[in-house]
């Protein structure tokens, strides 16, 4: 089984990960949706969020944009990361799984690109 988060607002993927609204935790197996549950964002300090995802059995995490400290620590924990996704959270979930979902790489560096990130 893969479990995929994704950083979202509204059932969307979110712009920044670290200010989404909430995480929609999707289990995956035989490239199919078989469960999904949405929690709220516990809160964003430096560090945390990634940790809480891996605590939770997070495989992948899908994200519009996200910080380089927060990919740094998913990278460590082995957990994939797909930045530069947008649209409806379940359809980048089908994408990523149909392998047509790919990572764009973008970082965001907090206040430089703020509008590239929607904050």
């Amino acid at each position: 089984m893969i479990k995929i988060a994704v950083a979202s607002d509204d059932g969307k993927v979110t712009g920044h990960f670290g200010h989404c609204e909430n995480f929609m935790i999707f289990d995956t197996e035989n490239n199919q949706i078989i469960k999904d549950v949405t929690i709220a964002n516990p809160g964003h300090r430096p560090g945390f969020l990634p940790n809480f995802l891996n605590d939770m059995g997070v495989n992948v995490i899908i994200s519009g944009g996200m910080g380089g400290g927060a990919i740094e620590i998913f990278d460590e924990k082995g957990i994939e990361v797909i930045v530069g996704a947008s649209g409806e959270a379940k359809v980048a979930v089908t994408s990523y799984l149909q392998g047509t979902l790919k990572s764009t790489g973008s970082v965001c560096h907090e206040h430089q690109h703020h509008d590239e990130c929607g904050n």
